[in-house]
């Protein structure tokens, strides 16, 4: 049951979820929601807690903020894409929002002092970023001018010394840019391009293993010298500072070969350095499998999951203690076998002295030092239908987990305490909203978190640690309030092979029960949660209904799962009254795409269809993305496009899930749109099924946006975005009714 003890609390937080949930209906009356709206739609998130949890630093930006991105640098190791946004902190207590600077600025990667007072950052300046701070209680900002003339590396890390007296950061090597955007330009622009297969990369590869090269060292505050960890560039991740602050341990990254299955082509191995004498030792040796690597808070430890165990090792250890070995052999734990039991680490507990790991049986403690284990939360055997509970921090004192709560079959969701004594689970907050975003105090006296009623987009909220007090800290989007929105049902359907599955439906913002509407189906692989939708609201202010539906997709076989999910999830909601079978539209964007294409090679029965950066060559699409490597043939090998084996091991399965060869057999009209800059999806394999439906006479109009990437007129510049939508809804719009009323009237009841 959802808890609030407090009646005054409960009343504010009722009429809060009322008055948004109620908005779309309030709105019948108001404007229309317009492409213009959707690039003003205000979204935020939260950068970083200061250790109390009193103030937050928060971003806050519009989809119009983020246009403009120069697609055709894709690959460039020194391009940074614009990423604009309103730099505000908000005092938790009283609500006051105080922005740090007077316009929206690009910024990334920030973090509070130890005290709470500064706020460290990375500030765009031109096209390099520059380390400012903000003093909370002067509402000051200033930029460090580091003493070197080295730069920061654009994706560095960025924590302050436990001492608050420094800044850890990584920079890059004097002439970084120059040399990497001439091996960049070489590769794009020649004159002479040259691809060698005696070397051990792909020249992309190559280009790319750049970018991830840099120079750890501190900057020293107030002085602004700068004490570089290391004399050459080098590839680390997972960098931790030891509590005592008297070293840094890392995970290094080595890549040694162009890699065809991602699991494989570079060396992990974990160091530690003494900052004293800047000595290091190996804590883990090399391996060539993907490794991911959690330290403790302490920074003195660390654990990770490999080949179904999880392993921890302390920096004083020579090698790592596997937790899990004592609970199965390894011939149980064998690749294939459905019955094997194994773990993967979820997080350390707070005093660093257990570890909490996951296994099909639920959640287990782990005593750091000996691999004592306690199953302390048993998880139902029917695990398809059980609420997903996903434990995101423990309390102060590790008596107790905090846990995400979802339900699987229903839109029931929050957050619940669980008590590792009694064993008892508490509900905190629990309901139909949907809420992301969650973060914590280290006092674990405040939780913060994003809030929607899924129609609406989220604002943030912070409640104490029982939601006895829960406070609404922004309103994004009050002129959405006159606005004519959409409102979202969960749908549960079966398709042909009897699977229970679920879609979201979207109602027409002027819905009428007793008629039926149009449907355009959005389709990718699953859906489930209800967030703010702005393509969904632009589909019901046209008329329709807006529908995402999952499917199943089978390795090797993944086209079928189009066909038996998403025509049967229709079949639904044509059975309840509502849809006319007679106007019924789908596309997908890139994968969505892609699936848009294989459906109505099988079938007549949608009246329009797009395919929206997708690839309809399978076959073609192996090599035709250059600046993507080796990743079209991983996607179709081992990912996404679940395909299972390569083109010369079953030639027969990429010719069966390759549109063109079946363009003869469509028969529905079809809108192709495609980006310039797209180096996900070229548009050089949509322009095959243009020529091919031209050549077959069939309908098919193929839009090109010079200024775009994967994404097409959505992803490039605000005229394109209008220009992209306008086509989208009209191409829906004259394949359902032309010039006249998109509604047809039935004499049943449609149902809500």
């Amino acid at each position: 049951m959802y808890k609030i003890p407090q009646m005054l609390n409960c009343f504010c937080v009722s009429l809060l979820l009322l008055s948004m949930a109620a908005t779309p209906l309030r709105a019948q009356e108001s404007r229309a929601f317009t492409t213009e709206d959707a690039l003003n739609i205000a979204q935020i998130s939260i950068e970083a807690l200061t250790p109390d949890g009193r103030f937050v630093a928060a971003t806050r930006w519009t989809p119009r903020d983020r246009k403009n991105v120069d697609h055709m640098r894709f690959g460039d190791p020194t391009y940074i894409a614009p990423s604009f946004a309103d730099v505000l902190v908000i005092d938790a207590s009283t609500g006051n929002q105080t922005p740090v600077f007077d316009s929206k600025v690009q910024t990334r990667a920030f973090d509070w002092s130890p005290d709470g007072k500064t706020l460290a950052f990375f500030y765009l300046d031109g096209e390099q970023y520059s380390l400012y701070t903000y003093d909370r209680e002067h509402n000051q900002t200033r930029k460090v001018d580091l003493r070197t003339s080295k730069t920061i590396a654009s994706n560095s890390p960025l924590e302050w010394r436990p001492d608050g007296t420094g800044i850890l950061v990584t920079l890059r090597a004097e002439g970084w840019a120059e040399t990497s955007r001439k091996a960049y330009e070489d590769l794009t622009y020649g004159p002479t391009i040259v691809q060698d297969s005696s070397e051990p990369f792909l020249a992309w590869d190559a280009v790319r293993n750049r970018g991830q090269l840099s120079i750890p060292a501190i900057v020293e505050l107030p002085s602004q010298e700068v004490r570089e960890l290391f004399d050459h560039e080098v590839s680390l991740q997972n960098i931790s500072q030891s509590e005592d602050g008297d070293h840094i341990s890392y995970l290094s990254v080595d890549p040694t070969t162009t890699s065809y299955t991602r699991q494989d082509g570079t060396d992990y191995s974990v160091h530690t350095l003494n900052l004293a004498d800047r000595s290091t030792r190996l804590l883990k040796g090399e391996s060539d499998s993907r490794l991911n690597i959690t330290w403790n808070d302490a920074g003195n430890a660390f654990a990770f999951s490999e080949d179904g165990d999880v392993f921890v090792q302390s920096i004083g250890d020579d090698e790592a203690l596997n937790l899990t070995s004592d609970d199965t052999d390894d011939d149980h734990k064998a690749e294939g076998d459905s019955t094997q039991v194994r773990y993967s680490f979820v997080r350390w507990r707070t005093d660093g002295d257990a570890i909490l790991v996951s296994s099909k049986e639920g959640y287990h403690l782990i005593d750091a030092s000996n691999g004592d284990s306690e199953l302390v939360l048993s998880l139902p055997e029917s695990d398809s239908t059980a609420p997903r509970q996903q434990p995101v921090s423990w309390s102060p004192d590790g008596r107790t987990l905090l846990m995400t709560y979802s339900a699987r079959d229903k839109w029931e969701r929050g957050l619940v305490r669980y008590d590792l004594e009694s064993r008892r689970t508490h509900d905190l907050i629990k309901d139909n909203g949907l809420y992301s975003n969650w973060r914590f105090s280290e006092t674990g006296d405040r939780v913060f978190y994003a809030f929607s009623n899924g129609d609406m987009p989220n604002d943030l909220f912070v409640a104490d640690s029982n939601f006895d007090d829960t406070k609404r800290l922004t309103n994004l989007n009050p002129w959405m309030a006159d606005r004519k929105l959409t409102r979202s049902e969960l749908v549960e359907y079966l398709d042909v092979d009897g699977r229970t599955l679920h879609g979201i439906l979207y109602y027409p913002a002027d819905y009428k029960p007793g008629q039926r509407y149009p449907l355009v189906a959005e389709i990718y692989e699953e859906f489930f949660d209800n967030g703010f939708n702005h393509r969904m609201n632009l589909l019901a202010n046209a008329g329709f209904f807006g529908f995402r539906p999952s499917v199943h997709l089978e390795t090797g076989f993944p086209g079928e799962g189009w066909l038996k999910g998403v025509t049967a999830g229709i079949n639904t909601l044509i059975d309840r009254g509502l849809v006319d079978k007679e106007k019924l539209g789908v596309h997908g964007t890139s994968y969505g795409g892609y699936a848009t294409n294989l459906l109505v090679t099988q079938t007549d029965r949608f009246a329009a269809a797009i395919n929206i950066s997708g690839k309809v060559n399978i076959i073609s699409f192996l090599g035709d993305s250059p600046k993507i490597t080796v990743r079209n043939y991983y996607a179709a090998e081992n990912g996404q496009d679940r395909l299972g084996a390569t083109l010369w091991e079953q030639p027969q399965k990429y010719l069966a899930h390759t549109a063109i060869l079946n363009a003869d057999r469509i028969n529905t009209p079809l809108l192709l749109m495609s980006g310039e800059g797209d180096w996900n999806v070229p548009a050089t394999n949509q322009r095959e099924m243009y020529y091919a439906l031209r050549r077959l006479d069939k309908e098919v109009v193929w839009v090109h946006y010079m200024n775009a990437g994967h994404g097409a007129g959505r992803t490039s510049t605000v005229a394109d975005f209008h220009d992209h939508w306008n086509r989208i809804l009209s191409w829906y719009s004259d394949h359902f009714e032309g010039d006249g009323d998109r509604i047809s009237e039935d004499s049943g009841t449609g149902t809500r």
